[in-house]
């Protein structure tokens, strides 16, 4: 919302317009005034609505000479009041007024004004008046409401633009549909949203606690029992189905608010749908959604402790039948408020990228993981659901209390400075020939059983589990195989930058295997940057000599490494021991990076030339005081 309602007076001459004002600002009648009054500016404590905004009310002309400056004046308003005060200048309203708006291309909220209703001694003829106007309303979607007025008897001025500021503030349009007499569908959605939200314990009820808590949210103010039993009476006349012993139901909630647009009290359903922070669109703000949350190069980012408690929690109060898993009826009630699930999940084929138990259902494991993947590849999309979901955090932090900056790492020339990275999530791209087993070490990190059928891997996968290290502590890894795509990545630094270790695979029963990590190490020379693990997979079967200049042991010697590690995917010791090395790797880059070029030492040489020079120029300097001491 603009922080400045910037009001325009329309109308015929002679209806009352700048009289209205007047009577608006020194609250009492002023005779023979002057016939279009400068803009006047309201200060914020006289504007009933919100104390944080301020009015500009401007008056206009209709003479034909004053048209251009009728037409800027019309081209910036929040809101218009478009004032007649008879037969003849309500005959105008639809005619002429409401269609000129229009062809100005003018989108904006009109409030009618029957101005001078005490020349009106008739009071059925006041009422007829107002009654030709319904069709008019019906017509003219732009018209949010109207009033009798007098600015002579200081009849209704406050409410003409009280309700011209509300209509800015709290406009209809976008909740209520007047020819269907219905919440239009968007409104609908987020009152669902807001609803889900408040069903702590999601039994499909608000109790008394849950409104309670949800006015004191909106509205900074307590439900007595005597409200709520009124607020359940209201609905219980509309749909009776709707309230029972546990609460108030979906539905009901959507019928109260229902019944606060028929009776014009819409502010209070404006009221709900701001402080969850809601705009004039009926959509989530921006900076609610994406509040800014800077990541300096080289940092990544992870959950913080406040973000995996929500996640658990949000995970055991949708494990409605305590399974262990979330099955898709589950995860499609967790995901109501929601657009979707992410789409990076649906894009990798979640849940097949975590850890599932036998029913093929996302446990809390694994969960966890896979949202520790998501914050770690796009922290955006994570604050985001947590905004959807519902995560509160401080006044100041938002959604970003859920998140955590890890301290910059960098990639070095030389072998990096020993030193554990301070993080808890990593991402490893694991490489190798074709058919040496790296879609094995993805399904077996998954606990998924081992299948012997070789496939060929053409779309990238990805795979996201716990690692627990030595002591106990636990971090995340992210395991890639990139498919086809693994040219495009290995070419781009940016993707190498996001990697922290390096998986290289080979078969050690076909000996032609090894040589194409030899070949790829050689095409990819950036790859030397990273740290490494070399895993001689298949080790079940017979090992072969491999056809390459060096064998996999003085090859990893040289390059200052450990010698290949032998895994099976069907030894369960050996895989969880690659994955340990692995996290080890990315956590002590300087235990797993390839040395490139020696460290520069100091030459022996240099000290001794220096001690010489300093012992001669000692004995000089003696011999010279000795020889002095003795001269007369």
């Amino acid at each position: 919302m603009s922080s400045d309602v910037r009001l325009v007076l329309c109308g015929d001459e002679g209806v009352g317009k700048s009289s209205l004002i007047t009577s608006f600002v020194k609250e009492t009648f002023v005779p023979n005034i002057q016939s279009v009054l400068p803009p006047i500016s309201i200060p914020s404590e006289f504007i009933s609505v919100a104390n944080n905004l301020t009015m500009s009310i401007v008056d206009t002309s209709s003479r034909p000479q004053d048209r251009q400056s009728l037409n800027r004046e019309i081209r910036r308003a929040n809101v218009i009041l478009l004032v007649y005060s008879d037969h003849y200048t309500s005959e105008r309203i639809p005619l002429f007024w409401l269609p000129y708006f229009r062809s100005l291309g003018v989108n904006v909220p009109v409030v009618l004004c029957a101005n001078k209703c005490d020349l009106v001694v008739d009071t059925d003829s006041a009422e007829v008046i107002l009654d030709e106007m319904i069709p008019i309303m019906e017509e003219f979607k732009e018209i949010e409401s109207c009033i009798r007025s007098s600015a002579k008897e200081q009849y209704n001025v406050n409410q003409a633009f009280y309700l011209c500021e509300k209509a800015v503030i709290h406009p209809i349009a976008p909740l209520f549909d007047s020819k269907e007499q219905n919440l239009k569908p968007p409104a609908v959605a987020a009152l669902q949203r807001i609803f889900f939200l408040c069903d702590k314990d999601q039994d499909g009820f608000l109790n008394d606690k849950e409104m309670n808590d949800l006015q004191l949210k909106c509205f900074n103010k307590s439900l007595d029992p005597f409200d709520h039993q009124e607020i359940k009476s209201i609905i219980y006349k509309t749909d009776a189905g709707s309230v029972t012993e546990e609460g108030i139901s979906q539905e009901g909630f959507i019928a109260l608010n229902k019944i606060f647009a028929l009776k014009g009290r819409h502010e209070t359903t404006w009221g709900i749908l701001r402080t969850f922070h809601y705009t004039d669109s009926l959509s989530l703000s921006d900076k609610f959604l994406y509040p800014r949350f800077d990541v300096p190069q080289y940092s990544s980012v992870e959950l913080s402790p406040a973000g995996y408690r929500f996640f658990v929690d949000l995970f055991l109060l949708f494990d409605k039948d305590n399974d262990g898993g979330l099955n898709s009826i589950e995860l499609n009630s967790l995901f109501a408020p929601t657009p979707e699930i992410p789409a990076s999940w649906t894009k990798s084929q979640f849940p097949t990228t975590t850890l599932c138990n036998e029913e093929g259902h996302v446990t809390l494991q694994g969960w966890l993981a896979q949202w520790s993947m998501t914050t770690f590849q796009d922290h955006k999309t994570t604050l985001a659901y947590l905004a959807w979901l519902g995560f509160e955090g401080s006044e100041r932090g938002g959604t970003t209390d859920a998140l955590k900056v890890t301290k910059p790492r960098r990639r070095r020339k030389t072998r990096p400075k020993p030193g554990k990275v301070d993080r808890n999530v990593f991402s490893c791209y694991v490489l190798g020939a074709p058919d040496s087993g790296k879609s094995a070490i993805l399904d077996r990190f998954l606990n998924r059983p081992f299948y012997p059928l070789y496939m060929p891997t053409i779309k990238p996968r990805i795979a996201v589990n716990s690692v627990e290290m030595q002591g106990g502590k636990q971090c995340y890894m992210i395991l890639e195989e990139l498919g086809e795509l693994e040219p495009a990545v290995l070419d781009n630094p940016t993707k190498l930058d996001e990697c922290d270790v390096i998986c290289y695979t080979y078969d050690s029963s076909n000996p032609d295997s090894f040589q194409h990590i030899v070949d790829l190490r050689s095409k990819y020379p950036q790859l030397d940057r990273l740290p490494a693990v070399f895993a001689a997979l298949k080790a079940d079967l017979d090992k072969q000599q491999q056809r390459s200049d060096q064998q996999p042991d003085t090859y990893t010697r040289e390059l200052g490494l450990s010698t290949p590690l032998h895994v099976s995917a069907t030894w369960t010791s050996s895989l969880s021991e690659l994955f340990v090395q692995l996290a080890e790797a990315a956590q002590n880059p300087s235990t797993a990076t390839p040395i490139l070029e020696p460290e520069e030492k100091e030459s022996p040489v240099m000290p001794m030339i220096l001690a010489s020079s300093a012992v001669a120029i000692v004995v000089a300097t003696v011999a010279w005081m000795f020889r002095t001491s003795r001269e007369p």
